[in-house]
């Protein structure tokens, strides 16, 4: 099978090789994927720069989320699930083989039955983004009349925490750093899109909460937790939530402790990979909801061909790209 893979750590330019390897083993439980199109994550651009290969690889084979169609079963595995179009969530950490690849084999469960409406591209892009969304706003409870606050609305996480927050029935605020992101942010169903560059977050929160002066946030979802916190402690109601799962141009922030404890506030790191089995179910019972209603909607920013892979990862890690980076394997 054609796929990508790399043998060492750097960047994608000098280690990411396209070539052939050998369709994956399946053991039992273990159902194996024609994959159609992956989508590229920040994990795993982190992951091929620094991260080491898993225990017994030679090579990695890049990408948690795809899509495709189930073509082989292993024991155990219903034989209804052949020929079943399917979305791929967290397939290294289930199989130690991504989806970069022309087949991949992952346990049955982390292949979810992909509506016939809804494209591949669309399927290879909900894994790790709508999975940590959706733990980010409802881990602490409903959200139903309650008001968030989504920092980077436009960014892949952020657009699935806007649309979960408003199908539940939450007010949300969010911000963004381009005009370009603010249109997605707006289309995505948020109530207030601020430009974080030009405008004062605060104020312009308080100001449209008609509550000058004062803490109006219940929850803040977080892409940049370093950034955000000496204007989330401004915002943050008593016993409120800064859910967060990045801090990338701070990674180790200086938390204003007594703000915070007066606040009763709890800060919640999220990691999708670490999330329980009842967090994961709950998630895509979720994700389910949305593809069918219609709500759920992946913004995607390019595709690339398998060829084009090394151009896909630069354009991830270049912040430029407003959506997904999508892969293709067709």
């Amino acid at each position: 099978m054609r796929a990508a893979w790399y043998e060492r750590n750097r960047s994608a330019r000098d280690v990411l090789i396209v070539g052939e390897l050998a369709k994956p083993a399946l053991g039992p439980g273990k159902v194996l994927v024609r994959v159609h199109a992956a989508g590229v994550n920040p994990s795993d651009t982190k992951r091929r720069a620094r991260a080491p290969l898993l225990p017994g690889n030679k090579q990695q084979i890049p990408h948690q989320d795809g899509a495709g169609v189930i073509e082989e079963i292993g024991e155990g595995v219903s034989a209804s699930r052949l020929g079943q179009r399917v979305w791929i969530y967290e397939a290294l950490v289930a199989g130690k083989a991504g989806c970069a690849a022309q087949y991949v084999a992952v346990p049955s469960g982390n292949a979810v039955p992909l509506p016939s409406s809804i494209s591949f591209e669309t399927g290879a892009c909900l894994g790790v983004p709508a999975l940590t969304a959706h733990r980010c706003v409802f881990a602490d409870g409903p959200v139903t009349g309650k008001t968030l606050l989504v920092t980077g609305g436009a960014g892949s996480v952020g657009v699935h925490a806007i649309q979960f927050a408003k199908a539940a029935g939450a007010r949300v605020f969010t911000t963004v750093s381009r005009p370009e992101q603010a249109l997605i942010a707006k289309d995505a169903g948020a109530d207030l899109v601020i430009d974080r560059h030009k405008e004062d977050v605060v104020a312009r929160i308080q100001e449209t909460a008609n509550n000058a002066g004062a803490q109006v946030v219940d929850r803040v979802i977080d892409v940049a937790f370093g950034q955000t916190l000496p204007f989330a402690v401004k915002l943050l109601k008593v016993g409120g939530v800064i859910a967060t799962y990045s801090s990338d141009a701070r990674p180790e922030p200086t938390i204003p402790f007594l703000p915070l404890l007066f606040l009763d506030a709890t800060i919640r790191f999220v990691n999708v990979y670490m999330m329980s089995r009842e967090a994961h179910e709950s998630a895509i019972e979720a994700v389910m909801v949305g593809l069918r209603e219609g709500w759920l909607k992946p913004t995607i920013a390019s595709r690339f061909s398998l060829d084009q892979i090394v151009a896909a990862h630069e354009a991830s890690e270049s912040g430029k790209s407003v959506g997904k980076i999508v892969v293709l394997l067709d």
